[in-house]
């Protein structure tokens, strides 16, 4: 019995990896900053970093064809003790349906007053990522915004018709997962900080801080296992940017890097299918 034909994947498009630093309120000044990237083994090679100064422009990147992965810095769920309290829908899809609808205001009085009537030091819910990831809490507002991060994120990933990992599917060729950049940089450089918007605040330290992550990605001193493969005017471009945007993008890039070569994309199957996951955060304890 002739055995069945073997799939020819000679020519099979080689998958492209993307590390994205979201803003809830792009502008040319701070835009949607993307890095491009490829895996080969052990090592990942930084293609390129584009900028999205636009929604618009920020949804031709979404469209483009895969196959790819992306990690991506806003949060993809809300925290169940939250989502339960207000009465709002259990299950993803309808909470994402039903929290695209709202306004900006009127996230932030409903979220306020959530926190208004809860005691000093437990104001804001929490998903089960945040502890293991040292994340805000999604439901943030303000400093930072991550609350309308996911307002405005989310909702576009979903129209584009990208597949959220474990949340949504979409097109298996354009796959996003949740990424956090402060996860991989505390990693390497304890609780120093490496940037700040406000140019008052832009110091030599600060870049001291950027050149030590760089130098670390470089070296691969992460438990991800990479190496970062920079050319010189890459790496000077990236511990230059004193916003380091474009840092936070690349870490966003070598999750997806690590996620790429990982069953499930190393998401944890313990986790919750609503308030979603942090890609390569750990999973605290037992199931």
């Amino acid at each position: 019995m002739p055995g069945l034909p073997v799939a020819d994947t000679t020519h099979a498009a080689p998958l492209r990896l993307l590390g994205v630093d979201f803003t809830s309120a792009p502008t040319r000044r701070k835009p949607i900053t993307i890095a491009h990237g490829s895996r080969h083994g052990t090592l990942l090679r930084l293609g390129g970093i584009e900028a999205a100064a636009s929604f618009e422009a920020f949804d031709v990147v979404l469209g483009r064809p895969g196959p790819w992965l992306g990690a991506f810095d806003l949060p993809f769920g809300l925290p169940r003790e939250l989502v339960e309290s207000l009465g709002w829908p259990s299950d993803w899809p309808g909470l994402m349906q039903h929290y695209a609808q709202l306004s900006r205001t009127e996230i932030r009085s409903t979220f306020a007053a959530f926190c208004a009537a809860r005691p000093v030091g437990a104001k804001f819910a929490h998903r089960g990522c945040d502890a293991p990831a040292g994340s805000s809490p999604s439901m943030k507002w303000v400093n930072p915004p991550v609350a309308f991060m996911l307002h405005a994120g989310v909702p576009r990933l979903v129209a584009a018709g990208v597949t959220l990992a474990g949340l949504h599917e979409g097109d298996p060729q354009r796959v996003a997962l949740e990424g956090y950049p402060g996860l991989l940089a505390r990693e390497l450089i304890g609780a120093r900080s490496y940037k700040s918007d406000d140019r008052a605040r832009q110091t030599a330290e600060r870049l001291i801080a950027r050149k030590d992550i760089v130098d670390a990605l470089e070296q691969g001193r992460s438990r991800l296992g990479l190496r970062l493969k920079l050319s010189h005017a890459q790496r000077d471009d990236l511990v230059a940017d004193a916003t380091a945007d474009r840092l936070d993008a690349v870490l966003c890039l070598v999750q997806a890097a690590w996620a790429s070569a990982q069953p499930e994309h190393g998401l944890p199957p313990q986790r919750d299918r609503l308030e979603g996951w942090i890609v390569s955060a750990p999973w605290p304890g037992p199931p």
